[in-house]
């Protein structure tokens, strides 16, 4: 472990507090080996976190900020950990994700910091990249029947609206059909600390691309 480029790593109390949930239902959830690819990897703390956890996953992390990969690199560096590759700049809505044939693709609080497009763009992209059986897992707070669960969520919601009015809490129904629609079948959704949700899709085999 080295102390290189520490002013580049980004650090992200949310990403500490929610990285060992996540990686609890990660274990249960991802194959023991396989290729994964991580949308929106941010600060990078979650890609450190579940490949050193997870050993036997190749990671490759993505983020479309420039700051958020110059973090996720300055991270690998400093952890040394194999399993890792460097930071793709990948924008879900572009054709091009430099990456195929992924046994997973995992996304964490992003679409609800993005436009409905890019959960659109999300789930067409997975869907052409996963392997049959592969896994797409979200995390991150959801309105369930057009309710939020939470004040907080409901106060968190408004929040994002008032920065963008295409931002926002998303209703679990329409991304769980949303998924559906590209050939990914949602497993029971999974109650996570803070008011958050774990979903996990699987791509049905045969299914048509998007």
């Amino acid at each position: 472990m080295t102390d290189s480029h520490p002013a580049l790593r980004q650090h992200s109390p949310s990403a500490e507090r929610n990285r060992e949930p996540i990686l609890a239902v990660l274990r249960d959830t991802l194959p023991a080996t396989g290729r994964v690819l991580e949308i929106a990897s941010g600060t990078g703390q979650h890609a450190m976190c579940f490949a050193g956890a997870l050993p036997g996953l190749d990671w490759q992390p993505s983020d479309a900020d420039a700051d958020a990969r110059a973090s996720i690199a300055a991270w690998i560096v400093h952890e040394g950990l194999p399993n890792v590759r460097a930071p793709l700049a990948v924008d879900v809505h572009q054709p091009d994700w430099g990456v195929d044939s992924l046994d997973a693709v995992v996304c964490i609080n992003m679409i609800h910091i993005s436009p409905w497009s890019a959960a659109q763009a999300l789930f067409a992209g997975a869907s052409r990249r996963l392997v049959d059986g592969g896994v797409l897992y979200l995390y991150g707070p959801y309105k369930r029947g057009g309710a939020h669960t939470a004040p907080s969520n409901d106060a968190f919601d408004q929040q994002l609206r008032s920065r963008d009015p295409e931002w926002g809490v998303r209703d679990m129904e329409a991304v769980i059909a949303l998924g559906a629609s590209a050939g990914l079948v949602c497993d029971e959704p999974i109650a996570m600390p803070a008011n958050n949700f774990s979903l996990v899709f699987r791509k049905r085999p045969g299914a048509a691309q998007v």
